[in-house]
């Protein structure tokens, strides 16, 4: 599983946008309660999930201008 590209995401719109960011901070959250409950969860997960996430509002900010 490697890092998506930015152009991946170009097509959308900052309503979808908005919608993708929200999501990925659920599971963000979602993969933080499985490590405090002793789960067993794949630690890479978090940076690319973080990663993402910069690259939608990086790609948010652009839009907006």
């Amino acid at each position: 599983m490697g890092f998506n590209t930015i152009s991946e995401f170009q097509n959308l719109n900052i309503e979808e946008i908005d919608t993708n960011i929200l999501k990925l901070k659920k599971e963000i959250l979602d993969l933080q309660i499985r490590k405090c409950t002793k789960q067993s969860i794949k630690n890479h997960h978090f940076k690319h999930k973080k990663h993402k996430i910069a690259q939608l509002l990086t790609l948010k900010t652009q839009k907006n201008k």
